[in-house]
């Protein structure tokens, strides 16, 4: 587990695999010792739509469900019903829908998950207040690592197959667009789990796989740790304003963790998306 001061304050919950980084990554965050993951097995596990998953041996693709996404679709007559409207290219690392609000839905069936499945049967000191705590953490190592060129450094971080897309997604950026990548913890001026999942998988020897799984979703203010120090005051509809609107990303990330019987695992990421909606904005 991983022990990080902030403010005086010590809490040691999750995510002891984010702790190998140089002070230049990490940003000279205190970790504590390593503790060694555990890959898990599943390719690219689903996420929970509100069941629990029994996982056959053929493929697992991931589902998300799309509510509350950023999406746009163009017609082939746009072009000629609005010739000036442009829509900038958005900054996609994965795959992924882009989720930005949460869901009401999603938001009980969680609940029920944290507090009727994952506290009695799988982990009883689990709780989302920590979890939260850590995947900020998370979210500042990994972004630091990819804004920096740093890529190799997160494996065992992050999941081998999303690793690779996120190298290839980075291939193709220039140094600005990779910079815009990099994110603050204390940035992060509102976040929340989107999706809890568990999964079972008992389609190798004789026992039960159990993972878990949860989406995250970061709203991003670039410079509101600065405004905080300075005492600047910070505009409760600040996403409404437009001379924030350039400074402010969504990022979703999907951590998974391997809770069979037996096994020490760790929180891993096997999703990671940052986008800005302003990229979606019509000139």
């Amino acid at each position: 587990m991983f022990v990080v001061k902030n403010s005086g304050k010590r809490f040691h919950k999750f995510f002891s695999n984010f702790v190998r980084f140089t002070p230049a990554v990490c940003n000279n965050n205190s970790f504590s010792s390593l503790s060694t993951c555990a890959h898990t097995t599943v390719a690219k596990p689903p996420a929970w739509n509100g069941y629990v998953h029994f996982l056959p041996a053929s493929s697992r693709p991931s589902l998300v469900g799309n509510q509350n996404t950023v999406q746009i679709r163009w017609n082939s007559t746009d072009e000629h019903q609005h010739p000036t409207r442009k829509v900038k290219k958005p900054l996609m690392l994965m795959d992924f829908p882009q989720l930005v609000w949460p869901s009401v839905v999603k938001t009980i069936r969680n609940f029920i998950m944290v507090h009727f499945i994952i506290r009695p049967y799988f982990d009883r000191d689990f709780n989302i207040p920590d979890f939260v705590i850590g995947a900020k953490q998370a979210l500042q190592v990994v972004s630091l690592a990819l804004a920096g060129g740093e890529a190799k450094q997160l494996e065992g971080l992050v999941d081998r197959v999303a690793l690779n897309d996120v190298k290839q997604s980075l291939s193709k950026m220039s140094v600005a667009e990779r910079y815009d990548i990099r994110v603050d913890k204390e940035d992060v001026y509102f976040s929340f789990p989107y999706q809890v999942g568990v999964m079972f998988d008992e389609s190798e020897d004789d026992s039960q796989k159990r993972f878990v799984e949860i989406t995250m979703v970061f709203h991003v203010l670039r410079g509101l740790k600065g405004m905080i120090e300075r005492g600047e005051t910070v505009p409760l509809n600040i996403g409404a304003l437009p001379e924030y609107r350039d400074k402010i990303s969504i990022c979703n990330y999907r951590f998974i963790k391997e809770f069979t019987k037996g096994v020490d695992s760790d929180w891993t990421v096997n999703v990671i998306n940052h986008f800005r909606p302003s990229d979606y904005i019509e000139e």
